[in-house]
């Protein structure tokens, strides 16, 4: 679900069939990230991941013609498992800066996840739903909901 609460906010809520801890671990590993982040048909690379408070990261996405896609920003809060806060920059728009916060939330053996993301100007968020962000973010969810539920049967076994 995908809300504009005010001119300069974007709020996304999902619930995702897993335990908190596994939400966040899968969030924050740079290892799984490749493996739900973005549409499937990029390749995506996490370059850099150093989450703590004042960490950065750099994921790349490549199309199947080369084509480089980058994402950057810098970790400002970091609360295992429940919160974390961070900039998000898309490299192909230098100097539109969001500031997401990220909460982890237990609901009876499932996660809430809300994301909350505040921009500069009512324009850089206008920007962001005229990206095609809501079908990207749908895909995304659905990757990591995918990826969740295997990490889940394995552990199972």
């Amino acid at each position: 679900m995908v809300t504009t609460p005010t001119d300069r906010e974007i709020v996304i809520t999902r619930i995702f069939d897993a335990p908190r801890e596994l939400v966040w671990r899968t969030s924050m590993d740079p290892d799984l990230i490749p493996r739900w982040w973005g549409p499937a048909r990029l390749k995506t690379t996490v370059e850099r991941m150093n989450v703590r408070p004042g960490g950065t990261w750099r994921v790349v996405q490549r199309d199947t013609d080369g084509t480089e896609y980058g994402f950057h920003g810098e970790y400002r809060e970091v609360v295992p498992p429940r919160r974390v806060i961070q900039t998000f920059e898309f490299e192909g728009m230098p100097g539109h800066v969001s500031v997401e916060t990220s909460t982890f939330e237990e609901v009876g053996g499932r996660t809430k996840l809300t994301i909350t993301e505040r921009f500069d100007s009512v324009e850089d968020r206008d920007g962001m739903l005229g990206s095609g962000m809501e079908e990207g973010l749908t895909e995304t969810h659905d990757r990591l909901e995918a990826l969740l539920a295997e990490l889940q049967k394995g552990k199972k076994r």
